[in-house]
């Protein structure tokens, strides 16, 4: 997809109305995957934009992407009325304040199933509705630090290293909630009655943990960075550079796989420690490291390339859109001059799309407001009351 048109709504959530109180991260990336999947999401920003700490172009914000922005000022009665009047109308609410601003606001989830009793409130905070650290600040590092996520991320003998923002904010977070409100929505299908989801960081960063929990319980696994099979303590589950200064990932689990890697790598003839033997994993990560330095990173691609391992060359962002495969695949693709990820997952039947590209705050007012029904005088006096821009 190229240039700056909307798409035909399209995917399995075409139909589905979502208001979108305005927030940072995890909220908006909930609503960019429920937009991509068809809904028609209004977007109700400030009239003044709140400092997020990132100062771009709109058309960049990717978070933003697949919905309309209707700016507003919430300190006005008008406006929370009109919030609640689009409450009536749609399927879903999402928002991410600290607790108990949205219901400072007017716009609590008492008042809004009120409004519309079929409604699936959304809520998306770090540390959760409630508990001692409910009203405490925080981003995403802080909650995966609780967690046990964030100690279990890193090299031997390394400090623990941030994951960027995708176990929190994204995995813990975005994914949580919107797997909640789609199965709230099912569920309303034959209650008919909506209710509240309460999305913390906290919990879905803990979900995420569960294999390493369920293995440490087994005895197999300990909380010492890069001492286990999946956090780079394994030889075969590692990062290694290459003679260029690049990197290649070898993740060789299965012992079939591993011994055809360790004759691509030229060691098939030697006697080596059983492929599990802990003690000896340190020196043969060594020996590893001594091997992959001795070509370059194409090179060991070439090598690696159609045989039965598995490996996969560490691309930056600006290289991944170019490989073969997500070229195939079109895992990436172009919108407003700017490459990005496209929706995701795929659906064979209704397929989902980037709707329209990230918006200027306030640029869909008239027109959101218009489809959601209200007239033409009613924006004017809305207008005219400070209410919206």
């Amino acid at each position: 997809m190229k240039g700056n048109k909307v798409a035909s709504a399209t995917g399995p959530l075409t139909g589905i109305r979502i208001v979108e109180l305005g927030g940072i991260g995890p909220g908006p990336y909930t609503a960019m995957l429920l937009a991509d999947l068809g809904a028609d999401i209004v977007r109700i920003d400030r009239i003044v934009a709140s400092d997020s700490g990132v100062d771009m172009d709109e058309k960049f914000n990717l978070l933003h992407r697949g919905r309309r922005s209707v700016a507003m000022d919430l300190k006005r009665p008008e406006a929370v009325a009109t919030v609640l009047r689009l409450v009536a109308r749609a399927d879903a609410l999402i928002e991410g304040f600290r607790p108990g601003v949205a219901e400072r606001l007017g716009l609590g989830p008492d008042t809004c199933l009120q409004a519309n009793p079929r409604l699936v409130y959304g809520r998306m905070t770090g540390w959760g509705q409630h508990g001692p650290l409910a009203q405490a600040p925080g981003h995403d590092m802080n909650y995966i630090a609780l967690t046990g996520a964030l100690h279990s991320i890193g090299e031997r003998g390394g400090a623990p290293v941030p994951p960027l923002n995708l176990v929190g904010d994204f995995g813990g977070g975005s994914l949580f909630l919107a797997m909640g409100i789609l199965s709230a929505l099912l569920e309303c299908r034959s209650s008919g009655q909506g209710q509240v989801i309460d999305a913390a960081m906290v919990d879905g960063s803990a979900s995420l943990m569960s294999l390493m929990y369920g293995m440490r319980a087994a005895g197999l696994w300990t909380d010492r960075r890069g001492d286990n099979r999946l956090d780079s303590g394994a030889p075969w589950y590692s990062v290694y550079e290459t003679s260029d200064g690049k990197h290649v990932a070898l993740a060789s689990n299965e012992p079939r796989f591993y011994n055809i890697t360790l004759g691509l790598m030229g060691l098939g003839g030697r006697t080596l420690p059983d492929q599990h033997d802990r003690t000896q994993w340190p020196a043969m990560k060594q020996l590893f490291a001594e091997i992959f330095r001795t070509k370059t990173r194409d090179a060991w691609c070439a090598l690696m390339d159609g045989q039965e391992v598995c490996f996969a060359p560490v691309l930056s962002m600006g290289e991944a859109p170019t490989h073969p495969h997500l070229q195939a695949r079109g895992t990436f693709v172009e919108l407003d001059g700017v490459v990005q990820p496209a929706p995701a997952p795929r659906f064979s039947r209704t397929p989902g799309a980037i709707q329209r590209g990230a918006p200027r705050i306030g640029e869909h007012t008239d027109e959101a407001l218009g489809d959601w029904g209200f007239s033409a005088a009613e924006r004017t006096a809305l207008r005219g009351a400070g209410a919206i821009r």
